[in-house]
């Protein structure tokens, strides 16, 4: 596969907090700073999201007495897994990481701001209602093709990749470029979601570099 002008790579979440050492460390995370960055040479158009949280968060397991880390818990929208405070607004941690070398990149896109709902997708928030904007700016600018990589698989890889497909895009999970945190079976579960909604998954070796 050769991107062109109508394709768009998305590289979702690449902080210091889901990174080795990070307040919420996805397993192997920077396993993926060195394909991504082979990858983004050869796609003209990249997205990057990054995740920019309120303290005291909503989804937050310090902002539930007696919670804990990975707990379920039942907000105003549906179920939240309950995180380790991360990606505090203006902390190290919600930097997007410096190994990531990308200058092309053309828009970043914060999610997760909103004090009292979380926000795993680039495009909708976890109340499936509130829109971050993106799907307006993928159609204004013509993309068709949508390529997500990054962190974490299974939960703001994949809501990413489904939304960018509900919304109509011809869409693709590139494997080897993301890594899962997978709690309480949340990694087959993506994997199953993922194929119900379409999402093509595939290797960054499928992608022809210039």
């Amino acid at each position: 596969m050769k991107p062109g002008d109508q394709d768009l790579l998305i590289v979702v979440d690449l902080q210091y907090d889901f990174l080795p050492g990070g307040a919420l460390a996805v397993p192997h995370g920077d396993a993926v700073i060195a394909p991504i960055n082979r990858l983004a040479r050869a796609f003209r158009h990249v997205v990057l999201t990054q995740d920019w949280h309120p303290a005291g968060h909503a989804s937050f397991a310090s902002s539930h007495p007696g919670k804990q880390p990975f707990d379920l818990v039942d907000l105003h929208y549906g179920s939240q897994v309950l995180w380790p405070d991360h990606c505090v607004q203006g902390t190290k941690g919600a930097e997007i990481s410096g190994e990531l070398n990308i200058p092309h990149a053309q828009l970043v896109i914060r999610k997760g701001y909103n004090e009292g709902i979380d926000s795993y997708s680039g495009f909708k928030e976890a109340d499936r209602q509130t829109s971050t904007g993106l799907e307006g700016y993928l159609r204004e600018r013509g993309f068709q093709r949508v390529f997500c990589a990054g962190l974490a698989l299974d939960f703001c890889v994949a809501w990413t990749a489904m939304d960018a497909a509900s919304a109509g895009f011809e869409t693709y999970l590139i494997e080897d470029a993301s890594r899962a945190i997978d709690t309480n079976g949340s990694l087959e579960k993506a994997r199953q979601d993922l194929e119900a909604a379409g999402v093509r998954t595939i290797n960054s070796a499928q992608i022809i570099n210039p």
